[in-house]
C-alpha cells in the first residue's frame, strides 16, 4: 500500500473511531497507543487486504478487517500495550 494511501486509511478510521466514541461512555485509557500505530501493525499482516472498522468497546480495540483472500478477520488489541488478546 502506497504511503499516501495508507495515511489516508489511518485518518480515515482515526475519524471514525472518533465519530463513534462522540457521546460513548466508554474511552481509550489516557496512555493508549495511537490509534495509528495499531492501524500500522495490522497493515503489516502478511494477510492484511483493507479495514472494515475499528471500534473500542470492552476495554480493548476490536479491529475488523479483510484479509488478502476476501475473508473478514477480528482481533481484540490491547490499547495500551497493542498486543492482541
Amino acid at each position: 500500500m502506497n504511503r499516501s494511501l495508507r495515511l489516508s486509511t489511518v485518518s480515515l478510521l482515526a475519524a471514525s473511531l472518533l465519530a463513534g466514541c462522540e457521546g460513548a461512555e466508554e474511552k481509550p485509557p489516557a496512555n493508549t497507543k495511537l490509534l495509528s500505530e495499531i492501524a500500522r501493525t495490522i497493515e503489516q499482516r502478511a494477510d492484511f487486504g483493507a479495514f472494515e472498522s475499528i471500534e473500542f468497546e470492552d476495554g480493548v480495540y476490536e479491529v475488523e478487517y479483510y484479509a488478502k483472500d476476501g475473508t473478514e478477520k477480528k482481533v481484540h488489541i490491547d490499547p495500551v500495550s497493542g498486543m492482541e488478546k
